[in-house]
């Protein structure tokens, strides 16, 4: 029993030491204030008073930049509310709306009494005409007295949401800190104490944000370098000239490649178009029922069978296939280059780290943004259009390859190779199987991001289904469009149904 009881103040002594090397400031409060905290199951009220007279200064400088911010954000419209009821301008844009009006007025007066003058036919016009601004200037005006009358409210108001936020800051200020101390248990490189960096780029944050908000909303107009970025524009002119000569070299220097690249999509997706456009209707719609017979089952199979009548007995039978030829070629270049991409990027973390971000300018880029130098390298047509839907579309395949690969349990591929697999039978008969659900995902989004590019594709030349959207946009067509806008739908559901099939 007496072994028991040292054990215990022995671990309650090294608790007590791991809060002081924690906190180092005030250790004997917070040790008593965690031991509350920790000695009930539900939430303990406690009350930090610095944790609220700092607020989110206090909160920065102890590493919890989340809940700094978020205070932040509500202290600054505390502050906000209260300059501006006390000492701001509340009615400084109906005000502002009344000299423009006063200046029309002015005019209307001065034509009024030409008119009279003149006994002109236009004097009752000219009247009603100074009658209503006049009524309107009254107007405004009565409202800018009610809003000015307001600004004591607007002040109590700040002032009651900022002494919440106070409060707010201080009763919840040590359980986040014991959160964040538990945290640092178990991780060291947690920020601990009250790093001077922390505290003194708080209290710069804080003033800079508090400052320029309050002074822009509550004295519009007067600082106008709050609103307006400070630029010159000899610097846009000097970028533009520099992105210009960039692509005239690439596209100079660059022609033979460019030229190689654009004549072998070109005969894949000739090649396609021949094989979709000139078979006859019967053996490509019976091919396509067929594959998803054997892929998904007689229902898919039915639905493939609906929506093929739907394209053909509506005249978009042949726009398909050329739309199927163009996405085909996308898709299966995607495809070829992403598997293999990615199984190598799946086993060389540093290499896929390096092509990582540019993978997300492929897919976060706007597609009218990208078609600009696609067009300068390519030209206009189909194989422009072919190069824009991989640029959009093929980074799915190859993220999701590296996630079923990395997937991989290790375990299994030890037993693998403990029992002599080489690396050709590992990655041929346990990494590509167990990750294949992940790629043949991959691919399924590949093919729809590609199908969702038909009808920007047809911007620059790309045939198809999308010319007839595209088409409807115009003219404002709305059945074209609708009805276009289906058989684009119906060839992405028959495409996911034979990729995916229907597999549990």
């Amino acid at each position: 029993m007496k072994h028991f009881e040292n054990r215990e103040a022995s671990l309650e002594s090294d608790s007590k030491q791991r809060i002081i090397e924690f906190v180092r400031t005030n250790p004997e409060y917070y040790i008593q204030k965690f031991g509350d905290i920790n000695s009930r199951s539900g939430f303990t009220l406690t009350f930090n008073f610095w944790a609220g007279v700092l607020g989110p200064v206090w909160y920065a400088a102890r590493g919890l930049w989340n809940w700094a911010l978020t205070f932040l954000i509500i202290e600054t419209f505390a502050f906000v509310q209260i300059v501006r009821g006390f000492f701001g301008d509340l009615a400084s844009e109906a005000w502002e709306r009344i000299t423009r009006i006063e200046g029309t007025l002015e005019l209307r007066r001065s034509q009024l009494a030409a008119a009279i003058e003149n006994n002109s036919e236009k004097i009752d016009v000219y009247k009603r005409t100074v009658a209503s601004l006049e009524e309107n200037i009254g107007g405004i005006r009565e409202e800018a007295i009610k809003l000015e009358e307001t600004g004591i409210w607007v002040a109590i108001s700040g002032i009651i949401i900022l002494v919440l936020v106070k409060l707010a800051q201080a009763i919840y200020a040590n359980t986040v800190l014991e959160r964040r101390f538990s945290d640092w248990l178990s991780d060291n490189s947690i920020v601990s104490g009250l790093p001077i960096k922390h505290m003194i780029l708080g209290t710069l944050f804080f003033l800079v944000i508090v400052a320029a908000t309050v002074l822009n909303y509550s004295f519009p107009g007067i600082y106008p370098f709050l609103v307006n970025f400070p630029t010159e524009p000899g610097i846009r002119l000097t970028s533009i000239n520099w992105v210009e000569k960039f692509f005239t070299y690439s596209v100079s220097k660059g022609e033979v490649f460019f030229d190689a690249i654009t004549f072998g999509i070109r005969w894949i997706l000739d090649s396609l178009e021949l094989v979709f456009v000139k078979t006859p209707w019967m053996v490509i719609a019976s091919f396509i029922i067929l594959l998803t017979w054997l892929s998904a089952g007689v229902r898919a199979a039915i639905y493939c069978t609906a929506f093929l009548l739907y394209m053909g007995l509506l005249g978009f039978w042949e726009k398909a296939m050329i739309t199927l030829a163009l996405l085909g070629t996308a898709a299966c270049l995607s495809i070829v280059i992403g598997i293999p991409l990615g199984m190598f990027c799946a086993r060389r973390p540093r290499f896929y780290s390096f092509i990582r971000p540019i993978m997300d300018f492929m897919q976060t880029m706007p597609a009218f943004v990208f078609m600009i130098p696609v067009i300068a390298f390519f030209g206009t047509g189909k194989p422009a259009a072919v190069v824009t839907t991989m640029i959009f579309g093929g980074t799915p395949v190859v993220r999701l390859t590296v996630l079923g690969l990395r997937g991989v349990p290790e375990h299994v591929r030890e037993a693998a190779i403990s029992f002599g697999a080489s690396k050709f039978y590992l990655l041929s008969k346990v990494d590509l199987p167990l990750a294949g659900p992940s790629i043949r995902a991959g691919i399924n989004q590949t093919i729809m991001l590609s199908l969702a590019m038909v009808v920007v594709a047809s911007l620059i030349g790309a045939k198809g289904l999308g010319e007839d959207v595209l088409e409807a946009l115009q003219y404002a067509n709305v059945g074209q469009g609708i009805l276009a806008g289906f058989a684009i739908l119906f060839c992405s559901m028959i495409l996911d149904r034979i990729v995916q099939g229907n597999r549990k």
